[in-house]
């Protein structure tokens, strides 16, 4: 155990194992996971604790409060930092399986299910990638969104059912602050019977999900400011962490030229004027060739580049582009590009 500069008590990331497992009998299996033994109640889980930094808080200035917060989530960086190469490790397997034609599946309930929508939202106007390429799933559905859905996170079969569209090509990341909920014991069950790769994301050591998935994250942040309020330093965590996640893979597999997003899709003028300033960077040319360019191509960054820089026609652009898998660097480079 460590302690953290506000004096809680919690595991440090060396304690956090990849786990595999399980038992081949199927009905014995169900039993023993939906009746999992916890080690610790919910009143013992780290994001349930009372926060003696904040105990007073309802007495406090409005700025105080804030003040107090930020300290708070001050303390989230810090405890990702120790779980960057559970994380790394994680972004290996998602590059890995999406470069086998695979998709990442993000599954949660309450605040880690929405989380996990909001990532999965930002993938396609980011790297131009399809819709169905990164998925959020939500214990209850898409009406939980909005509403909560009683009882859904506790539903082992709605867990296994929902994972039903798992393929061995896929990946599986169950998100949960507390990591016991059953949902996700039952979509862990049924993705590694699909052959899925799992990864669980939690802020709890004693975590269910840890030992069911394949790789685990754990970035224990603490007691929260509001008990067991666990969308607040815990919700950030998550949020940081699937950021990564596909951030990191997308890098992996040539989404990127330098920090540059080589595959937005420009759909608005903000994104039309961050398309001309990428082309005109990279291809070193003022912007008003970088917008007559990307206009002769539909729009298509990667192309407006390769074009400029290798002084191509649009046709013979996107035909280097396609021997090279659209990986923008390594298609400079096969045409002797520095």
């Amino acid at each position: 155990m460590i302690i953290n500069q506000v004096g809680y008590k919690y595991a440090s990331s060396f304690q956090i194992r990849s786990f595999r497992g399980r038992n081949n009998n199927q009905q014995s299996a169900n039993h023993n996971l939906q009746n999992k033994k916890r080690s610790a109640s919910m009143s013992e889980i780290i994001t349930e604790y009372r926060n003696e930094n904040t105990k007073n808080i309802d007495l406090l200035s409005t700025i105080d409060i804030v003040r107090k917060i930020n300290e708070e989530d001050k303390l989230v960086a810090l405890a990702i930092e120790d779980e960057a190469p559970n994380i790394a490790k994680a972004v290996d397997i998602i590059a890995k399986q999406f470069l086998k034609g695979g998709k990442l599946y993000y599954f949660g309930a309450g605040t880690s299910g929405r989380l996990g929508i909001l990532d999965a939202s930002e993938c396609p106007p980011t790297f131009g990638v399809a819709p169905d390429m990164v998925q959020g799933i939500m214990a209850g559905g898409d009406k939980a969104f909005k509403l909560a859905v009683e009882g859904a996170e506790d539903n082992f079969e709605l867990g296994r059912k929902d994972a039903e569209i798992l393929t061995n090509n896929d990946v599986a990341v169950a998100i949960s602050a507390s990591g016991n909920p059953k949902y996700l014991l039952g979509v862990l069950q049924k993705a590694e019977e699909n052959g899925c790769k799992t990864i669980a994301l939690t802020c709890n050591h004693e975590a269910a999900i840890l030992e069911e998935a394949g790789h685990g994250i754990c970035v224990e942040v603490g007691p929260e400011v509001i008990a067991g309020s666990s969308r607040m330093k815990a919700g950030t965590a998550q949020k940081m962490v699937l950021n990564m996640l596909t951030t990191g893979a997308m890098i992996k597999i040539g989404k990127t030229y330098e920090n540059f997003m080589i595959d937005l899709m420009p759909t608005n003028e903000k994104l039309k004027d961050r398309a001309i300033r990428i082309v005109s960077e990279i291809a070193g040319v003022k912007a008003s060739i970088a917008l007559e360019t990307l206009m002769s191509c539909e729009w298509k960054v990667k192309t407006a580049i390769t074009m400029l820089k290798c002084k191509l026609i649009k046709e013979e652009a996107n035909e280097a582009l396609r021997k090279n898998c659209g990986v923008l660097r390594r298609t400079l480079k096969s045409l002797a590009v520095v």
